[in-house]
């Protein structure tokens, strides 16, 4: 399988001006048992598309054609809507990946875009890895030693290798034998040439989903991308858990040894689309949820709550509906704004966020207002939005954030700065909001953002229900490749 692309020239990236959001790594979708998979693939990884920009790829297998495999830089639907680049993709059975990279190169080589492929003594296999790998420069270097050689910069390309490696004499096998010796996060979606393979793994941090469609079946990141193909929402992957799909039907497995379920506390909060249902719950109403609560434990004087859309929308509605304020949408933001701009002007780069976001100032001018967005990274965009909207005329700026201070770096799949660049990690709250240089600034309590998400008791300290590690620095799993560069967790400092 030959695939070469090169990247865009001199992309403008909009989302590194939004210095203030985390980034999920990557979505994965995979189908089985259907008339042109990997159309379903395709419009999977469109509804999948938040979880990615950067570049997307499918590869799909039927009897007549083997393995096929494309993989693109951009959003899915400039690339595969196109008929000519789906007719390469033929069969019953594909699997795709999006991508915004933590781990590897930042968007710079084609060979870093997943699903990867190779080929083994039994057969081919596709694999798409959501997560990160917190070992995988040690099992890197103990690889290459041993005389694999890489193709790509990425974490998830260890388990191919460590597949390759194994005696076990069919491919789940395998694989089952390859995440054995993988540390950190993975929800994997695989393929051969007659199965479909979804893993999560022990502590069940990435989430993954199984889906009916007709008589085959698909795997997804989110139950949003089973809606956009008409999918029936069977269940979520559980941790520890792995499925084999065929024909037959779905066999199940647990491999690993069972574990606290430590999923990431910040799907709810930010990464997953408000339309998916996460364990039972629909995230716009956890995010709604997490408005109130903060309206509660933050409450202040004011004329309008504002989202900072998209993502703080549904916290200002809660935040709203709990205090009685009015909401209005005070910032409107740019549908058809895309992720790059192909060679700006200088002029245009400094016009920075309001590119991406106006101020509706006749709904502003003269009002205290409450601004709800869902995180505070490094502070950068905050800054400009509060100073947008006193340039629209309001009288007060109040910041209510709807997850707590973000002081810690992730390491499981989510693109965080350094340590020192997050905001929360230097400064006091109060130091914060000078910085910002708002009339107040509050940010919802871990126990608040618990009991919005479902438990009641908020916060189990002793036992922890989420994966929190940017908010607390408890790390479910040490970061060994980062201890190992000097990184020094909580309890060293």
């Amino acid at each position: 399988m030959s695939d070469r692309q090169m990247p865009p020239a001199h992309p403008f990236d909009f989302d590194a001006i939004d210095g203030d959001k985390l980034h999920e790594e990557c979505g994965v979708f995979g189908c089985i048992g259907v008339t042109d998979a990997a159309n379903f693939v395709a419009l999977g990884l469109h509804a999948l598309q938040h979880r990615g920009q950067e570049a997307g790829g499918i590869v799909s297998y039927a009897p007549d054609h083997g393995f096929n495999s494309a993989r693109r830089f951009g959003y899915v639907r400039d690339n595969f809507t196109k008929q000519s680049l789906m007719e390469t993709l033929p069969g019953a059975l594909a699997i795709g990946h999006v991508r915004y990279s933590t781990a590897g190169s930042k968007g710079a080589a084609i060979r870093d875009v997943q699903p990867f492929f190779g080929e083994f003594s039994m057969g081919g296999a596709a694999i798409a890895h959501n997560g990160n790998i917190t070992n995988a420069e040690a099992l890197r270097r103990e690889l290459i030693e041993r005389g694999s050689i890489f193709q790509s910069s990425s974490d998830s390309e260890c388990i191919i290798h460590l597949m390759a490696r194994s005696l076990q004499r069919d491919i789940p096998s395998r694989m089952e034998d390859a995440l054995r010796r993988v540390e950190g996060a993975f929800s994997v979606v695989a393929m051969t040439r007659t199965k479909l393979i979804g893993v999560r793994d022990a502590l069940g941090v990435r989430p993954l989903v199984l889906g009916k469609l007709g008589d085959g079946w698909c795997l997804s990141s989110e139950t949003c991308a089973l809606d956009i193909i008409g999918a029936e929402f069977v269940r979520e992957i559980e941790p520890g858990e792995m499925v084999v799909i065929t024909e037959q039907g779905v066999e199940s497995t647990k491999p690993f040894r069972a574990k606290r379920s430590r999923f990431c506390i910040f799907e709810h909060v930010y990464f997953s689309r408000p339309d998916s249902i996460i364990g039972g719950q629909s995230v716009y109403e956890t995010r709604r949820q997490i408005g109130v609560e903060l309206a509660r434990e933050a409450a202040v004087d004011a004329d309008l709550v504002c989202p900072v859309p998209d993502s703080g929308t549904p916290a200002a509605i809660g935040y709203a509906h709990e205090s009685g304020i009015p909401y209005g949408m005070g910032i409107i933001r740019n549908q058809y704004m895309g992720r790059t701009f192909i060679e700006p002007t200088e002029q245009i780069r400094n016009m920075g966020v309001r590119l991406k976001l106006n101020v509706n100032r006749a709904l502003i001018r003269g009002k205290r207002v409450v601004l709800v967005d869902d995180s505070v990274v490094r502070g950068t965009t905050s800054r400009k939005i509060k100073e947008m909207i006193l340039d629209a005329g309001a009288a007060e700026v109040h910041f209510r954030i709807a997850s707590p201070p973000t002081a810690w770096p992730c390491f499981y799949g989510v693109d965080t700065p350094q340590r020192e660049k997050l905001l929360a990690a230097t400064m006091s709250e109060e130091e914060m909001r000078d910085h910002l240089g708002v009339d107040s600034l509050k940010f919802i309590s871990l126990d608040g953002l618990y009991r919005a998400a479902g438990e009641d008791g908020g916060r189990n300290n002793a036992h922890p229900q989420y994966c929190d590690a940017c908010f607390s620095g408890e790390y479910p799993v040490e970061p060994a490749d980062m201890i190992e560069k000097g990184f020094k967790l909580k309890a060293a400092e």
